[in-house]
């Protein structure tokens, strides 16, 4: 069976580091050769709760579409995302971009919007795959990210998985900016 590249963003209120290794954990046994973005925290939009941790995920996958979502509601549930008594959002995984589909594929669409509606999905997609074109807005991740208009505020964050840092000394910087 043939590979696809996909993008996943991954975010979590609660626990924010132990849901996001027990996430990145799950996925490396599904995906191959898996890359992840810089994390960043970022204060929620749409719910009332404490900020998120946030990062992009790509790796190749040989399931169809309908199996990955499937395994991602799984990698979830074992995160508690799903309890009855859950205060907040431990872990919350979105497929992004699955090779080149476009449209809506059993409620499921494709290219997900909040790629060019927040930056906490647009700053580390940017960073993860800056030549990648979106397929629909026909422009690279970097440039998106460049002329984006959002006006919600990130922080870059230490976080190390796997004992690599994932997001670059550079970032963790008092300079830093997200421009």
């Amino acid at each position: 069976m043939s590979l696809t590249p996909v993008y996943l963003g991954l975010g979590s209120n609660i626990e924010r580091e132990t849901h996001l290794q027990a996430g990145l954990e799950a996925l490396a046994t599904i995906l191959r050769d898996m890359r992840c973005s810089p994390v960043f925290e970022s204060q929620p939009v749409g719910i009332k709760s404490g900020p998120f941790f946030n990062l992009v995920v790509a790796g190749m996958t040989d399931m169809p579409l309908r199996e990955l979502d499937r395994r991602l509601k799984f990698i979830e549930a074992d995160n508690g995302r799903y309890a009855p008594d859950r205060k907040g959002l431990p872990l919350d995984i979105d497929v992004l971009l699955f090779g080149e589909q476009v449209g809506n594929f059993d409620g499921l669409i494709l290219p997900r919007a909040e790629i060019l509606k927040n930056a906490f999905v647009l700053w580390p997609l940017s960073l993860l795959a800056p030549e990648r074109v979106h397929p629909e807005a026909g422009k690279p991740f970097a440039t998106l990210w460049a002329e984006a208009q959002i006006a919600q505020q990130l922080q870059p964050v230490a976080f190390q998985w796997r004992g690599a840092e994932l997001t670059p000394a550079e970032l963790l910087g008092p300079a830093a900016s997200p421009r």
